[in-house]
């Protein structure tokens, strides 16, 4: 089994990216099921109703999201029936949406799970340790956990995959927008600290270049802005044998843009 897990899409370009490759990306893997962080899908911040439709348009099979998932209101209108749609399960408020989406993809059942980090993020109720234990006692029998853990520490993801090796097939890290080299199989659990980024090549982790500087340098009050361009695309494909349901493989993937 193949699963593509594609990193934080930031925006129009990121989600253009996606489109543009992602039955290449498909065919040349042989992947089974795709997943995708889509919490900064929405100009930066959130998600709306058009663009989860958008993903399932694609045959995505799990979007998940992260500490920016209630940003856009009208995820209250839509997120109950949203069956694709996986928030972190320790995230503020903690009673609405979906906590886990079960993939079942040759003769294997995998929970997709998504979970905060508690260091230096905001609204996060639990722990993600606690917050894990808790959900495995909810799910019902699985072969593995695939968990897109959303957190702004390396050690802290290194650290939950240390800790819970044997019960996940993998744990993604995402939210810091860069992607990291050190992909492996611990225990037969793929880690990666950070995926990385579906978004424009050309900036400040998909934020626009000269607007960061206005803001960060000169201290001038400025409005969020989504950079636009081409767009890279990052994430890796994790590959679980089906006779001992462990990982076996774990890939990176990055797609830059030619710039001229």
């Amino acid at each position: 089994m193949k699963i593509l897990f594609l990193a934080d899409v930031v925006g129009k370009s990121g989600r253009k990216v996606i489109k543009d490759h992602l039955n290449e990306i498909r065919k040349n893997f042989a992947i089974d099921a795709v997943i995708v962080n889509g919490e900064n899908s929405a100009h930066g911040k959130g998600i709306t109703k058009k663009i989860y439709d958008e993903f399932c348009n694609l045959d995505i099979d799990v979007i998940t999201m992260g500490n920016h998932t209630f940003a856009k209101g009208e995820i209250y209108d839509f997120i109950q029936n949203a069956d694709r749609l996986v928030i972190p399960f320790n995230l503020q408020p903690g009673n609405i949406g979906n906590f886990y989406k079960i993939i079942e993809c040759n003769g294997m059942r995998i929970a997709v799970v998504n979970l905060c980090g508690s260091s230096w993020m905001n609204n996060v109720i639990e722990g993600p340790y606690d917050a894990m234990k808790k959900l495995m006692e909810i799910i019902p029998e699985v072969d593995g956990y695939f968990v897109d853990f959303h957190g702004e520490a390396t050690s802290e993801k290194i650290l939950f995959a240390n800790v819970f090796n044997k019960e996940c097939v993998a744990v993604i890290g995402t939210h810091t927008h860069v992607q990291t080299a050190d992909e492996c199989i611990l225990n037969g659990c793929a880690f990666i600290s950070d995926a990385g980024m579906c978004g424009t090549y050309q900036s400040i982790l998909g934020r626009d270049i000269n607007e960061m500087i206005e803001n960060q340098v000169f201290h001038k009050p400025t409005h969020y802005q989504v950079a636009k361009g081409p767009a890279l695309l990052c994430g890796v494909v994790v590959e679980i044998d089906e006779k001992t349901k462990r990982a076996v493989h774990i890939e990176r993937i990055q797609i830059r843009p030619e710039l001229s």
